[in-house]
């Protein structure tokens, strides 16, 4: 089950949910507003063993993302 980030488009408070229905937005923890918006999200990989909790941001191949 994915967590996708949220953001609310009358307080602007930004927040996780735990989401069965990915085309459902939940309402706002804050102001309980339904008027949210899911937000794009980097990717995490997880490498080492469980114990470790070694968790890192995959590396982009070079010539990809931004810059000049």
């Amino acid at each position: 089950m994915p967590i996708y980030e949220y953001k609310c488009r009358e307080c602007g408070f930004e927040f996780e949910e735990l989401v069965f229905n990915r085309d459902e937005c939940p309402k706002c923890p804050k102001c309980g507003s339904p008027k949210t918006e899911k937000l794009m999200s980097a990717c995490k990989a997880k490498t080492g063993t469980a114990e470790s909790g070694d968790w890192r941001m995959p590396l982009m191949p070079s010539g990809v993302g931004g810059g000049g």
